[in-house]
């Protein structure tokens, strides 16, 4: 006996339509059904905006490990007056426990790097970061930033996921799921060298979004080259022919499939193997820098063995960019997370990413792209003023600086600020969840009208929370 699905009647309409003497009109039919379908949920359809965007698109720069704000863009004179002696406050209460924990486990450790005001906005910059300093006056810096989690895994969660333990849809598809893509021959998410731990695929992942908005990544942030490819991308003409043809008969099998079960998960492997058709055509060429000229290269740092890696990363993040992915995701491997050797780490660190980012900016800016990019800088969580250790500092939720240029936001300003140490938001404070309703407004969505509905209710980036920083918008 012919088994029925529980969600799908023994003969569909389209099956009958298939099986009748009108097969021919059937045929005609069911392709214009299925372009009308796909239309209505396609990464590659016109985004539906909730108001005017002020940007197309965003760049990620996520160091991975937490970067010292009051080492390099949140200067506290107080560090130096009370370096070595004891944090001279206790009250803590409104903190985490865990955080209220390493406060009272270490005295205060002043920066070895110098401060200065730089452009004519004034903003302070450390001597950490040279090439970036001169781009002050285009960077908008969040200095109360706050967020769940003392650990790395449940602050990656949170900065790429909105969730600091659940499950859940990264920004860059929630984007996707939002706008798509300006090229449908090209993903609307990518993600470069995206961290390998701390939540792994979960990071750019689609969770319960139909699977095709999960990125398509790029090698992993372990690695030890530049070297940054999609694997199982390449083809020779002589495979086309024959890979043609197999590709049309999966796809046969597997709509046919689908139109049975209805199943998510199926319609995501056609997806991507229409995808992957489709990018064969022009990612390879996209993702092969030998024909950017030595000046580009140069200019992200790609003449130096210390910065050539993430000078890689950047440049195939603009090169991305101007083909119309709407947002990528670039990482750093995790280098930053100095409970002890800082100033060593840090030094060394900042040397492999400052220029590469600077080169970025300068370039999107030449093209003319900066104007409808939003580029956000981040990491997981900052650092403690207090040391650990000899000379390092523990992980630090409460209080640290993320900053954004381009698209959408003011140039050379800064919002918000920590405590006289360093230790907390205290004024403006912007919480992981603001970030991403700032961020998808920008983009021209409402946080709160980009829903799913899944397992009974309606999802969104930012769960019940999040609040537009309207502060920091030009």
């Amino acid at each position: 006996m012919k088994q029925c699905h529980q969600f799908t009647p023994d003969i569909t309409r389209r099956h009958w339509l298939e099986t009748t003497a009108c097969g021919f009109g059937a045929l005609a039919f069911q392709a214009f059904a299925q372009q009308i379908a796909s239309a209505a949920d396609s990464p590659h359809s016109l985004p539906v905006y909730h108001h005017a965007p002020r940007a197309k698109r965003v760049i990620f720069l996520f160091m991975h490990g937490g970067v010292s704000h009051v080492d390099s863009f949140d200067p506290k004179p107080m560090l130096t007056r009370f370096h070595g002696k004891e944090l001279p406050f206790k009250g803590l209460d409104h903190l985490d426990v865990a955080l209220k924990d390493k406060a009272g486990n270490g005295r205060l450790l002043d920066t070895t790097w110098k401060f200065q005001q730089h452009g004519e906005s004034g903003l302070w910059i450390s001597d950490l970061w040279p090439h970036l300093a001169k781009h002050a006056d285009e960077l908008c810096f969040i200095k109360s930033m706050h967020t769940r989690g003392t650990s790395h895994g449940q602050a990656v969660g949170m900065v790429h996921t909105g969730n600091d333990n659940l499950l859940r849809p990264s920004v860059g598809a929630w984007v996707s799921y939002g706008l798509g893509t300006e090229n449908r021959n090209l993903p609307a998410f990518v993600s470069v060298t995206p961290p390998a731990g701390h939540g792994g695929a979960r990071n750019y992942g689609s969770s319960f979004l139909p699977a095709h908005h999960q990125a398509t990544t790029l090698g992993h942030s372990g690695s030890k080259t530049a070297d940054a490819t999609i694997e199982y991308l390449q083809n020779t003409d002589s495979q086309s022919a024959d890979q043609q043809r197999q590709l049309e008969m999966l796809n046969r099998i597997n709509k046919k499939h689908f139109l049975r079960t209805r199943d998510s998960q199926v319609d995501g492997v056609i997806r991507s193997y229409e995808m992957a058709a489709r990018m064969q055509g022009i990612a390879p060429d996209l993702i092969d820098i030998s024909n950017e000229s030595k000046s580009t290269q140069a200019l992200y740092g790609m003449d130096r063995k210390e910065t050539t890696d993430f000078g890689h990363r950047c440049l195939l993040a603009r090169r991305f960019c101007e083909a119309g992915v709407r947002y990528i995701q670039v990482s750093t491997p995790y280098i930053w997370d100095q409970h002890g050797g800082l100033v060593k780490g840090h030094t060394k660190n900042a040397l492999a990413v400052d220029k590469p980012i600077s080169g970025l900016l300068d370039d999107l800016k030449q093209r003319g792209l900066l104007e409808d990019t939003l580029i956000v800088w981040g990491t997981e969580f900052g650092r403690t003023p207090v040391v650990q250790g000899k000379d390092g500092r523990d992980h630090n939720p409460a209080g640290f600086t993320v900053w954004l240029s381009g698209a959408g936001v003011k140039s050379g300003y800064s919002h918000g600020s920590t405590d006289e140490f360093g230790y907390f938001a205290q004024d403006n404070k912007v919480h992981m969840h603001d970030l991403h309703a700032t961020i998808l407004h920008i983009l021209g969505i409402n946080h709160e009208k980009l829903t799913y509905r899944y397992a009974g209710r309606d999802f969104r980036l930012t769960d019940v929370y999040g609040e537009v920083v309207k502060e920091i918008l030009s």
